[in-house]
Parts: structure tokens; C-alpha cells; sequence
């Protein structure tokens, strides 16, 4: 018995690509987008952050670079911080996250965030469940004191499938320019 018409038509649909010129249409149409929002910001004072999170490999980095591209870097810059050093470790969890929050009229994204003890943190045993039950807490408090404060908070969340992280994971193996992530 062969597959459903709608099955083959949903595997057909995740193996095509879009055609070149569609996706540059695209990504300059939306990069077009960001550079207003970057105006708009900047004449309003705005103060915006957008938090990147996700899977490994599922394209957060990329994304980011895709909206910089054409952005201010006195504007929008990103905010990618690395494991805490032993200080940091002392304070109170989001305090090095609140030195990144954007000033008035820019805009801060985080390739990664406080969610790092939701996820990568919990998995690997770098907090204890005390932490990790703290962190669950204190996170919609601590994201509804940013939002009271005027603080516009985006958040998305980039997944792959396990078969295409690990495709990617090899291709960066022999990638000499991508080997360091």
C-alpha cells in the first residue's frame, strides 16, 4: 500500500527549496523592515530586546547576522555572552543579562539568554534543581518588571530536526571557518 497523496506532498514540501531569487526577494523585503524598525527606534527612544533561543545548529547565529546585516551598529547590536565567570556565578542570576538590556533608542539582540538555565544549564547539571525551580519562578517576574519598565520583548525559538542538527554538526567539522562554534 503506497503513501497517502498528503504524505508525499508534505515530504516533497520539505525538500524543496525556494527558488534564489524568491529568497533574496524576501530576505531584502524583511531587511527593508528591520532597518525601519531600526528608524523607529531610534526616533522614539525605544528600548527593544529579542531573545534567540533554540536547538543547536537550528539557525539563531545566521538569523542574527541576516538582521544585522544592514543595521547601525551604534543602533542594534547582539548580545552573546559567555559561560559566567566565577563573579558572575556569585550574582544573582540575571544580572549580567540586565547589564545588555538595550538604552533608550536601541535595540539588543540575545544570541541566547536567561533561558540557558531552562535548558543547556538543567541538562548538563551546571544548576541544581533548586536553581532550576528558582529560575521558573522568578523568569515571568523578572520578564514582566522588563515589560512594565517599557522594555519591547520579543522571543523566538529556532528548531531543527535531530536528523538535520546532526547534518549540520558534521558539516562543521570540516568547515574551517565554523569549527569554533
Amino acid at each position: 500500500m503506497g503513501k497517502s497523496k498528503a504524505a508525499k506532498k508534505s515530504k516533497q514540501s520539505k525538500n524543496t527549496k525556494v527558488p534564489s531569487a524568491v529568497y533574496e526577494a524576501e530576505l531584502f523585503r524583511l531587511q527593508t523592515e528591520f532597518v525601519k524598525l531600526q528608524e523607529w527606534t531610534r526616533h522614539t527612544g525605544a528600548r527593544v530586546a529579542v531573545v534567540f533561543e533554540g536547538r543547536d545548529a537550528a539557525g539563531k547565529g545566521g538569523t542574527i547576522k541576516r538582521i544585522t546585516e544592514y543595521l547601525s551598529p551604534r543602533i542594534a547590536r547582539i548580545a552573546a555572552l559567555p559561560a559566567p565567570n566565577d563573579t558572575e556565578r556569585g550574582q544573582w542570576y540575571y544580572q549580567r543579562y540586565v547589564a545588555e538590556l538595550p538604552a533608550k533608542g536601541e535595540i539588543v539582540l540575545f544570541d541566547r539568554s536567561w533561558y540557558n538555565r531552562a535548558g543547556v544549564e538543567k541538562v548538563m547539571g551546571f544548576c541544581t534543581p533548586e536553581q532550576h525551580s528558582l529560575f521558573l519562578r522568578q523568569t515571568p517576574v523578572f520578564e514582566q518588571m522588563l515589560l512594565e519598565d517599557g522594555i519591547i520583548l520579543r522571543k523566538y525559538w529556532f528548531s531543527v530536526s535531530d536528523d538535520e542538527q546532526l547534518r549540520r554538526f558534521k558539516s562543521r567539522m570540516d568547515d574551517p571557518l565554523r569549527q569554533w562554534k
